[in-house]
């Protein structure tokens, strides 16, 4: 796959109080993507990943998995390109 992506998803499970967070924001920075990561208050987390395409299929594939502690039950893509906002690094974001 060439060119970049941005996909925004949606994990469910046990995914809150387990460092899926700082998981997520030292994996992404670790593989080059910008974006950002928060908790929801339904108790899923939302993240969105931008970069090269099939960094972000590897991405999305360690997020099945997730940190030790954790139990994914589901990653959903809720959104996919399109964004117009431009990140710089990754970053972990306020709860929402």
């Amino acid at each position: 796959m060439g060119g970049t992506r941005t996909v925004n998803v949606r994990i469910g499970g046990r995914v809150q109080g387990v460092g899926y967070r700082a998981w997520t924001e030292r994996t992404a920075a670790s593989l080059g993507l910008t974006g950002w990561v928060r908790n929801l208050s339904d108790g899923c987390v939302e993240a969105v990943f931008h970069g090269p395409a099939d960094v972000v299929a590897d991405m999305l594939a360690r997020c099945e998995a997730g940190p030790r502690y954790a139990v994914v039950e589901q990653v959903e893509i809720v959104g996919e390109g399109g964004s117009d906002e431009v990140f710089e690094g990754f970053g972990v974001r306020r709860d929402g």
